[in-house]
C-alpha cells in the first residue's frame, strides 16, 4: 500500500499590520541627525536670545526712537527727520564730531605702531623674563578705566603741583590747563587712551608673529637680509590680517570714546573734551531727548562704518 506524500510545510512570515488611514506619525518623532541639530541649536540659543533681550532689540528701538520725539516717560510723536536735522545743525555736534576724530588720531594710530614694535620685542629670542613682560604689558587693558581715568586725571592736574606741569616747569615750561585748554583736554584723553590699550593691540600682533615661521627668516638671513627688510618684506605683509583687524576694532572703539572723557571732565560736558558718545549721553540723559539721542546714535553709526571701511581700504594695501 502506497505511504501518502506529504507536502513540505513553507514558512509563512507575519505581514505587518498597515497602519490605519487615521493614523499619523508622532509630531515630535525625529530622525538621529536632526535631533542631533535642534541640541545644537539650544546649547546655543541661551547667547541669542540674551542677544536679542540686550542687543537687537535695544538697536532697532533706537532706530525706531529717531524718528520721534520722547522724552522717556510721555507719549512718542513722530517727527520724522527733524531729529536729524537738529542734531546736523548742532555746532557742538560737529565739535564733538572733531574731538573725536582728532582723539582718534593722537591716541590710536600711536599704539597701532608702537604695538608692532613691543610686539617685535617680545619675540626676540634676546629677550629675557618674557612672561613677565606679557603680562605688565597687558595689565593696563584688565584695569579699571574710572581708576586709570582718576589717575591719569590726578596726574594731568592744572595746578603747578600736578606730574606733568611740574616735568614741564622742570624742563622750563609754563604749566598747562589740562582740563580747559583745547589741545590739553585733547592730549590728556590721548594718553589715557593709548595707554589702555597699546598692550591689548601688542599681545594681537604678538600671537600674530608667533604664527609666522622661523624658516622664512632664517632663509632671509642666508640672503643677507637686514632686520629692517626683514620687518618690510616678511613680518608686515605676514601680519597683514592682523593689521586689518586692530585697524578695524580701534577704529570703532576711537569713535566710541566715552568712559575715559566723562571721568576726567565729569558731567560738565565741556565743548574741549565732549564726544560724540559723550554728546549722545548729554541728549538722553541730561536734555531728556531720546529721540535726538537716537538720531545721533544712527549717525554715528553710518560714520563707524564709512570711517572703518575706509581704513580697512587702505589698510588692504599695506604690504602689496
Amino acid at each position: 500500500m502506497a505511504q501518502p506524500q506529504l507536502q513540505p510545510q513553507t514558512e509563512t512570515k507575519p505581514v505587518p499590520a498597515k497602519p490605519s488611514p487615521g493614523k499619523k506619525r508622532p509630531f515630535f518623532h525625529l530622525s538621529e541627525k536632526k535631533k542631533d541639530a535642534l541640541s545644537g541649536y539650544l546649547y546655543i540659543s541661551p547667547f541669542y536670545l540674551l542677544f536679542a533681550i540686550f542687543g537687537l532689540f535695544p538697536m532697532l528701538f533706537s532706530f525706531y526712537l529717531g524718528f520721534q520725539k520722547w522724552n522717556g516717560l510721555g507719549e512718542m510723536e513722530f517727527v520724522g527727520l527733524q531729529n536729524f536735522r537738529f542734531v546736523l545743525s548742532d555746532p557742538i555736534f560737529w565739535k564733538s564730531l572733531f574731538n573725536t576724530a582728532a582723539i582718534g588720531i593722537i591716541g590710536t594710530l600711536p599704539q597701532l605702531i608702537i604695538g608692532i614694535i613691543l610686539a617685535y620685542a617680545l619675540n626676540s629670542a634676546l629677550l629675557k623674563f618674557k612672561s613677565f613682560f606679557r603680562v605688565s604689558i597687558f595689565m593696563p587693558y584688565v584695569t579699571s578705566t574710572v581708576a586709570v581715568a582718576i589717575v591719569f586725571g590726578v596726574m594731568f592736574n592744572s595746578q603747578d603741583f600736578g606730574l606733568m606741569n611740574v616735568v614741564l616747569n622742570w624742563l622750563g615750561f609754563d604749566s598747562v590747563s589740562w582740563s580747559t585748554s583745547e589741545w590739553g583736554v585733547k592730549i590728556a584723553i590721548s594718553t589715557m587712551v593709548f595707554w589702555r590699550w597699546v598692550g591689548y593691540n601688542t599681545i594681537i600682533y604678538l600671537a600674530g608673529l608667533q604664527g609666522i615661521p622661523n624658516d622664512l627668516y632664517e632663509a632671509a638671513k642666508i640672503d643677507g637680509a637686514s632686520i629692517r627688510q626683514q620687518i618690510q618684506y616678511i613680518t608686515i605683509p605676514m601680519l597683514k590680517p592682523i593689521i586689518i583687524l586692530t585697524v578695524f576694532l580701534s577704529t570703532i572703539g576711537a569713535m566710541q570714546l566715552f568712559t575715559e572723557p566723562l571721568v576726567f571732565l565729569g558731567r560738565s560736558f565741556r565743548e574741549e573734551g565732549i564726544t560724540v558718545v559723550l554728546y549722545l549721553y548729554r541728549e538722553a540723559f541730561s536734555n531728556m531727548a531720546f529721540g535726538t539721542a537716537s538720531a545721533t546714535a544712527i549717525i554715528l553709526f553710518f560714520i563707524i562704518i564709512v570711517l572703518s571701511s575706509i581704513n580697512v581700504f587702505f589698510t588692504n594695501r599695506i604690504g602689496r
